[in-house]
């Protein structure tokens, strides 16, 4: 009975307009964010079986076939594919790409349950509405209003929704295209990343948005000291934890070689006067942010006792062209104690940036300028990591866009507390990606 009541609701909505009758689908699609947001696809351990299923039967409902594909049965990692047809399906697919896990809370940072997609002055409340549920929903919902509409895109378009990006997607992305790249061979991919402000990005109040179309290596450094255990009462040189405060101050102060990154230099072109902010500081040079320090005796700690080892890392984030390899090297250089090793903790891609003059990227630009006629478009390169860069290893175009005005406060709430978006820029999202999806690109 609920699937035919979901039929009739699509069938209602499209009712042979030129246009879709727009309030009745941006409510069911706040009631379907706001229900999704309940589903705590906490990622660990990244269980999406509740929230694959829960996709599913929206687009059953609505005359769709997706598919799913369980990646890790114990752990009930999930993937989501499916396919909307297109005009000319000799040209490889647009892949909408989002996931459905969300990083976990601190509850009592909040002023509201996380976990209740609450509706309170004009904003969708939770963990996951930025990051990316709420994008998540609005390429469904753009999905659903094309079919409801008879509409066609110029070529297919895929949704792939994936259980795990929080943690560098070894069952979501890599696996999809490991062992299931002939379903997700495509063109272009749209994903997260992208978004637009009036203070993020340049001065003046002036509204941009920003297409990513790169982002910088994730490059991170496990450093671990060496000294000798001893009674806090009586200092010595070999002390494990100053030997490694020493390393750490020579690594933050490695001074950046001022590359120059192409992307950087059309966002201030097009923008004229960038913001200062830490985003903006960010993509400009390579950085090193230290993340975790590890010292200490027993359980809990004892004060009175000094260590013989110690450690600490390095989040370390380098801009497209640097050779991490020689990074690694200056690092290691500067630190120059043989009482610190220096291990590679992670996986760095740079395939570069994605083409900016392509047919797709002009299509989003119009369609941002339908409900903002006012906004700068810009290229923009992001400080932070998406599944788009496993993307780009295999050849395919890769933009984020997330099609919502907010301002930095907003953009902080990613992975921090009080994650929200306005409920007005998620309805207008649905509006940009439907106008997207009937352009040609």
């Amino acid at each position: 009975m609920k699937q035919t009541l979901l039929l009739l609701f699509w069938a209602v909505a499209a009712a042979q307009a030129a246009e879709p009758d727009w309030k009745p689908i941006e409510d069911r699609a706040v009631t379907f964010l706001q229900r999704y947001l309940r589903i705590q696809s906490v990622n660990p351990p990244a269980d999406s079986r509740e929230a694959a299923e829960f996709f599913k039967k929206e687009l059953e409902a609505a005359g769709f076939q997706p598919k799913l594909y369980v990646t890790d049965a114990a752990t009930g990692k999930v993937n989501l594919l499916v396919r909307l047809e297109g005009k000319d399906r000799t040209k490889k697919p647009l892949l909408l790409l989002n996931h459905f896990d969300v990083v976990p809370v601190d509850r009592k940072a909040w002023s509201v349950e996380p976990f209740e997609g609450i509706i309170k002055d004009g904003w969708i409340w939770g963990r996951g509405a930025m990051d990316m549920k709420g994008t998540g929903t609005i390429h469904l919902f753009s999905m659903l209003t094309m079919k409801a509409m008879g509409e066609k895109p110029p070529r297919d378009v895929l949704m792939l929704v994936t259980a795990d990006e929080e943690t560098n997607g070894t069952y979501g992305i890599r696996t999809m295209i490991r062992d299931h790249w002939a379903d997700i061979e495509c063109e272009y991919v749209l994903d997260e990343g992208g978004f637009g402000s009036r203070d993020m990005f340049t001065t003046g109040g002036k509204l941009a948005f920003g297409i990513s179309v790169a982002e910088k290596q994730a490059f991170w450094l496990r450093l671990k000291a060496k000294g000798t255990a001893a009674h806090g009462s009586q200092p010595i040189a070999e002390n494990a934890n100053m030997i490694l405060l020493d390393a750490i101050a020579k690594a933050l102060a490695l001074p950046d070689r001022g590359n120059q990154n192409e992307v950087v230099a059309r966002m201030r072109e097009n923008l004229q006067q960038m913001a200062a902010n830490k985003f903006t500081n960010a993509i400009q040079k390579n950085t090193i942010s230290l993340t975790t320090l590890t010292s200490g005796v027993g359980s809990p700690v004892k004060i009175n006792v000094i260590p013989s080892a110690a450690e600490a890392t390095l989040d370390c984030r380098l801009l497209p062209g640097v050779s991490s390899a020689e990074f690694l090297s200056e690092v290691k250089a500067r630190i120059n104690d043989p009482r610190v090793t220096v291990e590679v903790a992670s996986d760095p891609a740079d395939p570069g940036a994605s083409k900016m003059d392509t047919p797709l990227f002009a299509a989003l630009k119009k369609a941002l300028l339908t409900q903002h006629p006012d906004a700068v478009v810009t290229p923009i390169l992001i400080p932070y990591g998406t599944d788009s860069v496993r993307l780009r290893q295999k050849g395919v175009t890769a933009y984020g866009f997330t099609p919502m005005v907010v301002d930095a406060a907003t953009v902080a709430t990613m992975h921090s507390d009080e994650e929200r978006i306005p409920v007005s820029e998620f309805k207008k999202g649905i509006r940009i990606f439907y106008e997207l999806l009937k352009s040609d690109f």
